[in-house]
């Protein structure tokens, strides 16, 4: 199986030297219109598709970004491996601004987004016990560490809702509850993205300390671009690195990503909305197709 390496991420990830037939490409899904067109081309003899997550010039906040048709149309595309690449800020002195952390584990505080392709009409439940795809993360780790930035392999992202950033009081909270960064995009990505059976992974750019540091004081805005700016670089440097270590092929996931629909869809099949079963082509295609 051709193998489509799909990136999410912020202005200027996208821009990645070498890439070849490169063309904005828009793409039409029945959940509505994703962030923006999709930038795709080849990358040492790899296909890719960059989406940037808020659309070009930063239009979308976090909660009115359409999940579900981001993740539809890269589906559309055919894409195999998602890599997430968003700004967090961090709970940990170890994990310090400039750092890459390959998230693990989610604890999702969102509340005012739509979590699943399946509603009333077709039910289906999938497991996001672990949320990533740990191939693609052990990747994604080895090429943040060729880029030469401080990574850490593992770290549990605090999904919030936003867009406004944490008080000191939720800050201290979520710190004591074992999170190790706070972000407020990759929820409800990582759900879809299980439940399109693409493999998923991300890396959390460290952009500051939140508010429980008491050497830091409040989240600024402007320290975070600032930050932001200076990782540029190390981020496109990751993504140009991953189809030289991942390749043209897509073998089956060893941890089953790709077949995480196999017994999920609880619906009896004469019990189906047909009109929810028609916007599931693309994603639920391959088992709903029996």
């Amino acid at each position: 199986m051709e193998r489509v390496i799909g990136v999410m991420g912020g202005s200027g990830v996208y821009e990645i030297e070498g890439l070849e037939e490169a063309r904005w490409q828009s793409v039409e899904t029945p959940w509505g219109a994703p962030s923006d067109a999709v930038l795709t081309g080849v990358l040492s003899g790899v296909r890719m598709a960059f989406l940037p997550r808020h659309g070009r010039g930063h239009v979308h906040g976090p909660s009115s970004v359409n999940y579900r048709a981001n993740i539809d149309a890269l589906k559309q595309l055919d894409v195999t491996d998602l890599v997430s690449v968003s700004a967090v800020g961090s709970f940990r002195e170890e994990m310090a601004p400039g750092d890459f952390v390959i998230v693990d584990q989610f604890i999702d505080r969102t509340f005012a987004r739509e979590k699943s392709f399946f509603t009333s009409g077709c039910v289906a439940h999938v497991s996001v016990a672990h949320p990533v795809c740990d191939r693609l993360s052990d990747i994604a780790f080895e090429a943040a560490r060729g880029t030469g930035v401080s990574v850490h392999r593992g770290g549990t992202y605090l999904a919030m809702e936003g867009p406004q950033f944490s008080s000191v009081a939720e800050s201290r909270m979520y710190r004591d509850w074992g999170c190790d960064v706070i972000g407020m995009t990759n929820m409800p990505e990582a759900k879809l993205a299980r439940e399109a059976e693409i493999c998923y992974a991300s890396v959390a750019m460290v952009t500051d300390y939140d508010s429980w540091h008491p050497g830091h004081g409040a989240v600024e805005i402007t320290d975070i671009l600032a930050t932001l700016r200076a990782n540029t670089a190390n981020a496109k440097a990751l993504v140009a690195a991953l189809p030289g270590l991942l390749g043209a092929t897509h073998a089956p996931c060893p941890h089953g990503c790709d077949r995480a629909l196999e017994h999920a869809i609880m619906t009896a099949p004469e019990k189906r909305d047909p009109a929810l079963v028609s916007k599931l082509s693309t994603v639920a295609g391959r088992v709903l197709k029996g």
